[in-house]
């Protein structure tokens, strides 16, 4: 620890630190701008210079390590004359656009002119010019005169995102920030960028020219994509969403968020919205009011109850949906008397959890990982700020191993790497574990052959410390699931490490403790969508694109029932019901580490949509049921056992599994969602299907969306 006076105050730091840390320490604020907590030192911008005792010259706090005994002065004449020097600098070439700049009122450079710069220029010369850059549909670099070289940009890509996409080239007055040769900026966690640039020269595509910030409402909530549960600030203006950013929580998102979470907004102001309900009659939709269709659906349900038995009746639910709106769907079918309810429609292994299965440790736990092997799963794409947290572990020494179908791009170090067909991962999990017994001299927990490969990871894991063997989407997925969790289990506890599942959806871990799972006698989701029901309720999903074998047999159920906040499923749905996605609603999710977070409504439900829980409990009043007289989602949230929110007891989630070890080949390859076609509203995010990620991957999956719509 050394100690320094910083502004005549004692502030104690660790050694290695620079000025700017203790001045955070102190709470003292030093301007600045190229200087961020998150990335490396630059020192480019020169803006945070400041007076140090016995030193000649002003000096940058962001880069000069602290010394016991260091007396700093940033308010002295020495440092703000030096501080204003810079600024004059900065501004000479920055077009002061300001009243046409996107990012007036929020930003940095505006916000300190105020304080450090001057009332009038000395530079009479013509200012510089930089041509605009077309960099693809998220980020804009219309004006990129407006660029100070902080080069925050770069460094983000370079140790955030893990990939090198912008870069500074030439040099003085001639230096610009640009993609190389013209390419596109095609990184999952790209927006950021936006966040970071202390200028107007990166702005947000989609909102651009949207909205003044001081026009805009913030208000919290959480992503309903991936199971990271980012902390988002929804930016609201005349009761519509304009734009979406990261709400810093160090223990779930950090400062990050995936592009998904901050452009997929774009949908809920669609065309597509659902926005009152409709019915289907002589194969023509109608709308029709609420009671309406209530009724209708009412009367279905105890007709084909009647005449075929509650067994017949079932509900296919997404795990995007709120902990309320699960549980009440289970309570609904099962008050009909049926246990036919699944979120699992991904899935081909539908054995049944001992607990609710999650990630095993904190997500903060990622970061500080020393061996890790990843089983089935494009970690990099499925869940971009896992991967980042993993990616600051790699960068820090931690080994990274992967079992998956094919090498893929993760920009991370891959330590060792056991390419396999997806058939073939127990097999190939069976000889990594062999490995490791034979390293260990005890016996294997089922028969293998201990190729380089399987050595080397074994190796690995019997290495280090903080370790975790992590199951991704397509091992959960996998036809060979329960067989990959035990030996994915033994091999941790061979190793000293945490097992566990990155989990798909903002909410498989709730959809799990809320028993959104066929009880005993009840039909699976694989047994659904086989035709196994004559009613069907689909809540907030799309089985032609979240299904396995897509939408199945159910075009031959008596009635299919749609909730959805878009107009989904027409092709096979007799009635559809306009519930509320995540930003009209108020709900639960609990995401991958068991993390139960709670968020309301940030704005009115588009037309006569409502929220799924209030649909729900009215449809169950329609129908006679007792029990659903709940008046809040909170109340919802007490009846299912998680009122309070944080950490889900520990007693509750649990990776362990009882099954045997199967290693003959999986019949079939196990599907998962790419980037942008993971739930219904990044499907319809158009910022999102314009990405080089998009194109790559939805192609006929997107077309043939269209056309079920129509």
């Amino acid at each position: 620890m050394v100690e320094i006076e910083l502004d005549g105050k004692k502030v104690g730091i660790g050694e290695g630190s620079m000025i700017m840390h203790a001045a955070e320490v102190a709470g003292t604020y030093i301007p600045h701008f190229c200087y961020h907590k998150k990335l490396s030192i630059a020192a480019n911008c020169r803006m945070c210079l400041v007076d140090v005792e016995k030193m000649p010259k002003p000096m940058p706090a962001c880069a000069t390590p602290v010394t016991q005994g260091m007396i700093v002065r940033t308010k002295s004449d020495k440092a703000i004359k030096a501080q204003q020097s810079v600024m004059e600098f900065l501004l000479i070439n920055h077009p002061l656009d300001c009243p046409i700049c996107d990012q007036g009122g929020e930003c940095q450079l505006q916000d300190l002119a105020v304080g450090y710069g001057g009332s009038s220029s000395r530079y009479e010369e013509e200012k510089r010019v930089v041509a605009h850059k077309d960099v693809g549909p998220l980020v804009s670099m219309e004006e990129m005169s407006r660029c100070i070289h902080c080069t925050r940009c770069v460094r983000f890509g370079q140790e955030v995102a893990g990939v090198m996409e912008l870069g500074m080239s030439h040099r003085g007055e001639h230096a610009e920030i640009e993609t190389f040769l013209g390419q596109s900026i095609d990184s999952e966690l790209s927006g950021n960028m936006i966040d970071i640039c202390p200028v107007g020269a990166l702005t947000s595509k989609p909102f651009r020219y949207s909205a003044r910030t001081w026009e805009l409402s913030r208000r919290k909530s959480v992503s309903p994509h991936d199971s990271t549960g980012a902390n988002l600030v929804v930016q609201v203006k005349n009761h519509k969403v304009m734009r979406v950013v990261p709400l810093e929580n160090e223990d779930v998102n950090e400062c990050w968020i995936a592009d998904r979470d901050r452009f997929s907004y774009e949908a809920l102001n669609s065309a597509e919205r659902l926005t009152k309900p409709m019915l289907k009659q002589g194969g023509q939709w109608r709308e029709v009011d609420w009671q309406t269709a209530l009724e209708y659906v009412a009367n279905g349900l105890k007709q084909i109850k009647a005449d075929h038995g509650a067994a017949s009746i079932g509900a296919l639910v997404s795990p995007h949906s709120t902990v309320e709106e699960l549980f009440l769907a289970g309570a609904l079918v099962r008050g009909l008397g049926s246990e036919n309810i699944d979120y699992r429609l991904r899935n081909a292994d539908f054995t049944a959890p001992h607990a609710a299965r999650f990630l095993g440790a904190p997500i903060a736990s990622l970061s500080e990982l020393q061996r890790v092997l990843v089983v089935g799963s494009n970690l990099r794409k499925d869940h971009p700020l896992f991967a980042q947290r993993i990616r600051q572990a790699a960068s820090k020494g931690c080994a990274v191993n992967v079992v998956n179908a094919q090498t893929q791009d993760w920009a991370l170090p891959v330590a060792n790497a056991l390419i396999t067909p997806a058939a073939e991962w127990a097999r190939a999990l069976a000889n990594v574990a062999c490995a490791i017994a034979a390293e260990k001299g005890i016996p294997a927990p089922a028969s293998g052959a201990v190729d380089a490969a399987a050595a080397a990871i074994a190796k690995s894991l019997l290495g280090g410390e903080r370790k975790a063997v992590l199951l991704g989407n397509a091992a959960a997925h996998h036809a060979r699931a329960a067989s990959l969790l035990a030996l994915a289990n033994w091999i941790a506890a061979e190793t000293g490490a945490t097992v566990g599942y990155l989990t798909e959806a903002a909410n498989t871990v709730g959809a799990q403790l809320v028993g959104a799972l066929p009880g005993a006698g009840g039909l699976h989701a694989g047994q659904m969508l086989a035709g196994g029901l004559k009613a069907v309720l689909l809540f907030n999903n799309e089985p032609a694109f979240d299904a396995a074998g897509g939408a199945g047999a159910l075009s031959k159920a008596q009635m299919v029932v749609s909730l959805s906040p878009f107009k989904a499923n027409m092709d096979i749905s007799d009635v559809l019901l306009p519930i509320a996605p995540f930003t009209e609603t108020s709900g639960s999710f609990v995401n991958a580490e068991g993390r139960l977070q709670g968020f309301h409504a940030v704005v009115k439900p588009a037309g006569d949509a409502r929220p799924g829980w209030k649909v729900l409990r009215v449809l169950a009043n329609t129908l006679g049921l007792t029990g659903f007289d709940f008046e809040s989602s909170p109340d919802v949230l007490a009846h299912a056992g998680l009122a309070d929110t944080g950490l889900v007891a520990a007693g509750r989630l649990g990776n362990q599994t009882s099954a045997a070890i199967d290693l003959s080949p999986a019949a079939t390859d196990p599907v998962v969602a790419s980037i942008y076609q993971l739930d219904s509203i990044v499907r319809r995010a158009p910022a999102l299907q314009l990405t080089a990620d998009a194109r790559t991957s939805s192609g006929t999956r997107q077309d043939a969306r269209q056309e079920a719509s129509a």
